[in-house]
């Protein structure tokens, strides 16, 4: 059993901090929980909100059915409460001029005030929330001291009391059972994936939603003794991160569509230069400035071959928490031991939903450098940074690694040596040794994550964050006995085809479920292996879908 409690207001009003402590306390009375925001491209006013879904099992995804509304403003309470569940409840503070059958109107502000601070309000609410779910204040005061100083501490804490004696149990109680896992969002994971892996030079300009990044690595740069810059733009940043890596250092750089837009010449110079690169679009919806703090899927097939010319590359979309610690750290091996460009793709849904999973497994973890040593270039040779050699990838040494031995790039054409050519014998060459590579990447991609029945009548096909979703409309079609199975593809490019080919056999329909218009992954799925999938399920307006759309939409437009 899980429950969905939405806090909406203007923003300004607290929602972010209200959530954070809410949530803090229910993981730490051993919930697992499931957070998500829609919040506008504003700093006042609009309308805003968080749903926090918890319950006694792992949660993936978020749910459009609310079980309790935490009302800051009269708008939250008009917008939303028709997705109440029968038994659902609103709290709002008395002031708010709405009524409804089952509104619970607190004196929220006047507790905030005889406690003596008027911004404690909406822990006042919490108090009773806690209280409306039987769940016990033991132990509570201690987050709060871990939240704010202790004159702060102590006046959150008698507001919480307060509120909790406002009102009186009324939904089922749903004993906690884990208390070992760790909550963290998208952006976090992506972050602690990169120190796992030995990262030491991040390169971003702010952009929302991929800011996240960048602010975490920066708040552990001292702790971690790595460098964090933020850059003038985002073409300062990835030249940057080139450079760095050029040098020998483990680097990457993070940005958001737009910003990846400015980014692509320099894509074609860690590609021609053979320099490894690690870039993170974490995808909103465009074009242009388009919708800046919303989701979407729409840069797939632009990440494909952006850049102009032609080069290898790899490209895994990121389809979880977990997921994103793990596929972080294996892109940065991936990048440095073949010499290219890896590209992860993640969205503003997984940047900001935050979830609670098992903790990492840092044994899983391997660092792999593929820096060469004094043993690949003779004494009396020079070094040839592009040797030709069978499988694409030459020896790399780093400048200064070896005595006398000079590390040239240019972002020319160049011979083995690293000299500007305009030789067509050696440009033949040069293109055919870099794009030998991308045969090779495909020794390293990872079939997608097959959910659901063994026998599947329908197959689902998804990317990334959809991943959450649709497993969980598997699930809920699956208890009605409609056989449905699911691929969700974590690498997208070169593109794994032996799972997808397998149940495309067996399956009478398959369906792609996309956050985009032009069903991108479906296009690439039939480009690369001529299937071509029945039905599409796509959403653009930069909501991210949920289940229940999944789920309702194939019960009335597919089976």
């Amino acid at each position: 059993m899980n429950y969905n409690i939405l806090i909406g207001g203007s923003a300004g009003q607290g929602i972010v901090t209200l959530s954070q402590l809410l949530s803090k306390i229910l993981k730490r009375k051993g919930y697992h929980i499931f957070l998500n925001k829609d919040y506008m491209s504003r700093i006042r006013g609009g309308h805003n909100f968080i749903q926090i879904r918890f319950g006694t099992e792992q949660i993936f995804s978020h749910s459009p059915f609310i079980d309790l509304i935490i009302a800051l403003d009269k708008n939250t309470v008009e917008i939303h409460k028709e997705k109440l569940n029968e038994n659902g409840k609103i709290i709002c503070d008395e002031s708010i001029d709405v009524s409804s059958d089952n509104l619970f109107k607190l004196p929220l502000k006047e507790i905030a005030k005889e406690v003596g601070n008027s911004k404690v309000f909406g822990t006042a609410a919490i108090g009773a929330v806690l209280k409306l779910f039987s769940i016990p204040l033991k132990d509570i005061n201690k987050i709060f001291d871990e939240f704010f100083d202790s004159d702060l501490s102590n006046k959150n804490y008698q507001a919480l009391i307060r509120g909790y004696e406002l009102i009186n149990n009324h939904f089922e109680y749903v004993e906690p059972q884990d208390k070992n896992h760790i909550m963290i969002n998208g952006n976090q994971a992506v972050a602690l994936g990169a120190l796992a892996a030995g990262v030491s030079f991040y390169s971003a300009y702010p952009m929302t939603p991929s800011t996240g990044i960048m602010t975490y690595l920066a708040h552990k740069e001292e702790e971690a003794g790595i460098v964090v810059e933020q850059a003038e733009d985002e073409i300062a940043a990835i030249n940057m991160a080139i450079g760095a890596s050029f040098a020998g250092v483990r680097a990457m750089t993070g940005t958001s569509g737009g910003g990846f837009s400015l980014m692509t010449e320099s894509l074609g110079l860690a590609g021609i230069t053979e320099t490894p690169l690690v870039v993170i679009d974490v995808q909103r919806p465009g074009p242009a400035t388009g919708l800046p703090t919303r989701t979407e899927q729409s840069d797939l097939s632009f990440v494909l071959t952006a850049s102009h010319g032609e080069i290898p590359r790899m490209v895994i979309s990121l389809r979880s928490p977990a997921d994103a610690f793990y596929q972080t750290a294996r892109a940065l091996n991936i990048a440095e031991k073949y010499q290219v460009l890896v590209i992860l793709l993640s969205d503003q849904y997984l940047a900001d939903y935050v979830q609670t999973i098992e903790p990492f497994d840092f044994k899983k973890i391997t660092i792999e450098r593929g820096i060469a040593d004094a043993s690949s270039v003779k004494e009396n040779e020079d070094y040839k940074r592009y040797k030709l050699t069978e499988t694409g990838v030459s020896p790399r040494l780093i400048p200064g690694q070896i005595e006398n031995k000079t590390v040239l790039a240019d972002s020319d054409e160049h011979n083995e040596c690293g000299h500007i050519t305009e030789s067509a014998e050696v440009r033949t060459n040069m293109m055919e040794k870099r794009m030998k590579k991308q045969e090779l990447l495909k020794e390293e991609i990872q079939e997608p994550e097959y959910l659901g029945a063994e026998s599947p009548d329908i197959l689902l096909v998804g990317w990334g964050s959809t991943y959450g979703p649709i497993k969980e409309a598997v699930e809920r079609l699956n208890s009605e006995n409609i056989k449905v199975g699911a691929l969700i593809f974590g690498d997208v490019w070169p593109l794994p085809k032996e799972s997808l080919e397998k149940y495309a056999k067996k399956v009478k329909t398959i369906v792609n479920i996309e956050q985009n218009y032009t069903g991108q992954l479906a296009k690439l799925i039939r480009q690369e292996t001529g299937i071509k999938c029945d039905k599409s399920i796509l959403k653009y307006d930069g909501r991210q879908i949920n289940f229940y759309e999944i789920y309702s939409k194939i019960k009335s437009e597919v089976l």
